[in-house]
């Protein structure tokens, strides 16, 4: 068999699908190509990666697709048009300022706001969670007394407090949500841990002369990767959620900036008769949440364990 699995072309079907992978490299690219031909399998999950790559790419090229100015407008000649209005395709606001040019900036404070509490709420809660689910004792019941206290708020609610204490800005909305946002990573990196804490290999690494914080690192952290990665972009619909609340109570990006939130916000007042103005930001948060959504519906069924045995 070994001699079967060396003839083979590296980086062919059968090379990855080997049940004797000669490697770690050949390993890791053999379960990288299984999770990813259970993930092509789910079309809504494809659809969701379409959506998210298209908001990426929307947000890199936002200067030249954006066909006007997101922040100067034309109050004689282009207040409140209606979309598909002298080449304003989705309409402009009361400012005169193009909906459309406006969307596709804003994609990239989304992104932004979305990528930095990613950053920051996701190592944090794996760090805590791990350490707490590998030490116990007075550790865990510490560490996780301050997770209740912080899941016992609603996240909003949390988060305006903290950016009330800040202030206004996108910077303190990111560190506000990213704050209010590692409790459940926490969660599950500790019920993670506490699952394979006693078993057999950790012990043969402990026998090593391996030390607590390395086993940590090296051993327990990547365990814990596969349902910290699903459950964060599962929670990238709520983050924006968020994001787009505190916009529109105008705690988080500040007038003229293209956040989504705050045009919501600034089009409640035409929302009878110049119903684009609000709509357009709400269907791109729709569009993008859904989106997510269906990524970490997709995530979480080609990363299951249980799904690899079938």
């Amino acid at each position: 068999m070994n001699t079967l699995t060396t003839s083979l072309k590296p980086y062919s079907r059968e090379w990855l699908l080997s049940d004797r992978p000669t490697s770690r490299k050949q390993a890791r690219l053999g379960r990288a190509y299984i999770i990813w031909r259970r993930f092509s399998e789910n079309r809504l999950a494809l659809a969701g990666l379409g959506i998210i790559l298209a908001l990426v790419l929307v947000a890199i090229f936002a200067d030249v697709l954006a066909p006007h100015s997101p922040v100067q407008g034309d109050l004689r000649n282009a207040r409140l048009l209606p979309p598909g209005t002298a080449g304003y395709w989705l309409g402009t606001d009361d400012q005169g300022r193009d909906i459309l040019s406006r969307l596709i900036h804003g994609s990239r404070l989304t992104l932004f706001v979305v990528g930095l509490v990613a950053i920051i709420a996701a190592p944090v809660g794996l760090i805590i969670g791990t350490v707490s689910g590998y030490a116990g004792g007075w550790v865990d019941a510490v560490l996780m007394r301050i997770t209740d206290i912080f899941l016992a708020f609603p996240k909003l609610v949390l988060a305006l407090a903290l950016v009330a204490a800040l202030g206004p800005g996108i910077e303190n909305a990111v560190l506000a949500i990213a704050l209010t946002s590692w409790p459940p990573y926490a969660r599950i990196a500790r019920a993670e841990t506490m699952t394979f804490r006693n078993s057999d290999f950790i012990a043969a690494v402990q026998l090593m002369g391996a030390s607590p914080l390395r086993i940590v690192l090296k051993h327990v952290m990547p365990l814990c990767m596969s349902s910290l990665i699903v459950r964060v972009t599962l929670d990238m619909a709520g983050i924006i959620l968020t994001a787009a609340g505190l916009g529109f109570l105008g705690l988080g990006a500040q007038p003229p900036l293209p956040e989504w939130g705050a045009m919501i916000a600034s089009g409640r007042r035409f929302i009878l008769d110049q119903w684009w103005v609000a709509a357009m930001p709400g269907i791109a948060i729709l569009v993008v949440s859904l989106g997510f959504n269906l990524l970490g519906d997709g995530l979480r069924d080609a990363l299951d364990p249980k799904e690899a045995g079938q």
